[in-house]
């Protein structure tokens, strides 16, 4: 007798839909992806008790024949797929015909939808058809699903708290109304309504809608295109930025995914722009023919493979960068009237004389006399020294004023020995002496690497490392990598290696320690990304040779401090993405004062 059998259908839905429902988001998911495929501009969401006791999605599309509807529920079942040669051309969020019957299989649910001439009803309890009978004729569908994993209790006793539940849904159905500026979104959770969009196809409202007005004051729109890709959206001021990567929505096509890929390229766009543990609020929408994607790696079909990917970076690189250059990004003081006490709120803090700053070393004790500002500086070689403090050295007299950023600030006082008071006919300016110090050091560090132009140490007596026999062989492969960064290593007896130079910018007294480190990167990765490497060095330089906050400046040194903050290509932030400048304009100056009243 045979011991291999065709599962029951059922059996094999539950199966299916442990990886398809793992919670009420996918349901949600689900019907809502069906909608839209169905043509519908408007959808409603309805929620009970975050979707674990009902969820109703009722939306205006095209609907469904007595057949169709029936035959919906049949696993495999699709409307989107006809041949194998469609699997590689997939325009529709729907294909795999799983969905429903793997809904139906975990809960109890009432389709009621119409197409022609007469409307139709069925009802499914735990994946068993129960009824099918004539419905009103109304436009669209609506399907009712209710008691989720009724049948399958190791399921629910797994579910998240219902707030949880909720949070992942509403963030689900915010994308797909990011996503779907031309279709009306409604989304209410025990009658209270969560999102309620326009669907007239302004993404800019639905941004509003989302994330409120202060968000959408400082989007900024981007477009551009290659040969193979086009890409549109808005992208975020760097001090919108949130501590939530899921503020980055991607689009394939319309489609929602996270590809980890793409968004590192888009976070390396902000990079020095934004502090590392936050990331940018971004809506981009790519446009590519469907053979160059491939969305069937998961059934949750949020995952997604890109052909000629480094075109996509290219150009998504490309148009985020353009476009933080060209528009001015100093933020505005935070202004909030509580019982005529006037608070500023942003990221630094007047009142704050002795804070930690990331990667930063700890602040030296306040200096009595102005330093030289010969320590902005960095000798490389005998030949190249960068710009250091005498005013003539600092001010291009041929430049315009249009080539910078900021307007000339002209320095009128010293707070707390951190913050330089600037002012200019535009307003009042606040200025970080420490992040302004900072990123000056790290653009002219940054410059001289990128451009090889610094020396090698050969050492007198070489810096001796030992490691055990696995690593050694793994170190001799990438001895030749290490070579190209100035570090020059050469065997020392079976397990030690000694370095005979090392590049000039190593700090002194930390060389062993730095090469250490070199090396364990490169054998925990595999792999060593010079540039990227650089750009730390640079980052962690610069704050090591930057005047901190409480040392001592006159009046004539902020100045030239001030002039070459504006000749920085992002005078905004300091390499760590903290600012470096905030500004109080003429007019909110005299809100302040009660001069305006408006």
């Amino acid at each position: 007798m045979s011991t291999i059998k065709v599962m029951d259908e059922i059996l094999a839905n539950k199966i299916a839909a442990g990886e398809v429902v793992e919670r009420p988001l996918n349901v949600v998911k689900e019907l809502v992806e069906n909608a839209i495929d169905a043509k519908a501009l408007e959808i409603k969401i309805t929620l009970e008790d975050s979707g674990v006791k009902k969820i109703v999605v009722q939306d205006d599309g095209i609907g469904m024949d007595r057949d169709d509807a029936t035959l919906a529920f049949s696993r495999h079942a699709t409307s989107k797929l006809k041949n194998l040669d469609d699997l590689f051309n997939i325009s529709s969020l729907g294909f795999r015909g799983e969905a429903l019957p793997s809904i139906a299989s975990v809960s109890n649910v009432h389709l009621t939808t119409s197409k022609d001439e007469i409307g139709t009803s069925i009802i499914i309890n735990g994946g068993k058809l129960e009824k099918i009978d004539n419905a009103p004729l109304t436009k669209g569908t609506m399907i009712e699903v209710t008691d989720l994993f009724y049948n399958t209790p190791v399921r629910l006793k797994y579910l998240k708290n219902l707030y949880t539940e909720l949070a992942l849904i509403v963030e689900y159905v915010n994308k797909m109304a990011l996503s779907y500026p031309n279709i009306r979104f409604i989304l209410i959770n025990n009658e209270k309504t969560l999102l309620n969009t326009t669907g007239d196809g302004n993404l800019l409202k639905v941004i509003y809608a989302v994330y409120g007005i202060d968000v959408t004051k400082k989007m900024i729109e981007v477009n551009g295109e290659n040969d193979d890709y086009i890409i549109s959206g808005y992208i975020g001021y760097p001090e919108i930025a949130k501590t939530s990567r899921n503020v980055i929505t991607t689009l394939v096509n319309g489609r929602v995914i996270k590809n980890g890929e793409l968004n590192r390229c888009i976070i390396e766009c902000y990079h020095t722009y934004i502090p590392k543990d936050k990331f940018p609020l971004i809506v981009l929408n790519v446009d590519v023919d469907p053979i160059l994607v491939d969305i069937n790696i998961h059934p949750q079909k949020m995952d997604i493979k890109f052909s000629k990917f480094d075109s996509l970076k290219e150009l998504i690189t490309k148009e985020i960068t353009k476009k933080l250059k060209e528009v001015l990004l100093v933020p505005h003081a935070n202004i909030r009237d509580l019982n005529t006490i006037y608070e500023v709120e942003d990221s630094i803090s007047l009142n704050t004389l002795n804070y930690e700053l990331d990667g930063d070393e700890e602040e030296e004790k306040v200096k009595v006399s102005s330093p030289n500002l010969e320590e902005l500086s960095f000798d490389f070689d005998n030949d190249s020294k960068i710009t250091g403090a005498k005013t003539e050295e600092v001010v291009d007299n041929s430049s315009s004023e249009d080539n910078y950023r900021i307007k000339e600030m002209i320095p009128v006082g010293i707070v707390h020995k951190t913050y330089i008071i600037a002012e200019n006919s535009s307003g009042m300016y606040i200025i970080d002496q420490h992040a302004a110090a900072e990123r000056i050091n790290y653009e002219k560090v940054l410059k001289a690497l990128l451009e090889n132009n610094y020396q090698v140490i050969d050492l007198l007596v070489p810096i001796k490392l030992e490691y055990s026999y696995d690593k050694v062989i793994k170190i001799k492969e990438y001895m030749e990598v290490l070579k190209n960064i100035g570090i020059e290593l050469e065997e020392f007896g079976d397990n030690t290696f000694i370095v005979r130079s090392h590049p000039t910018w190593f700090f002194e007294g930390y060389e062993k320690e730095a090469i250490e480190k070199i090396i364990e990167i490169i054998l925990e990765k595999g792999e060593f990304d010079k540039e990227k490497f650089i750009y730390k060095v640079a980052s962690t330089m610069a704050c090591k040779m930057s005047i901190k906050a409480n040392d001592y400046l006159d009046l004539d040194t902020a100045k030239i401090l001030l002039n070459n903050l504006r000749r920085c290509d992002n005078p905004f932030t300091c390499p760590h993405g903290r600012p470096t400048i905030i500004t109080y304009s003429n007019y909110d100056l005299e809100r302040l004062f009660k001069r305006v009243m408006n």
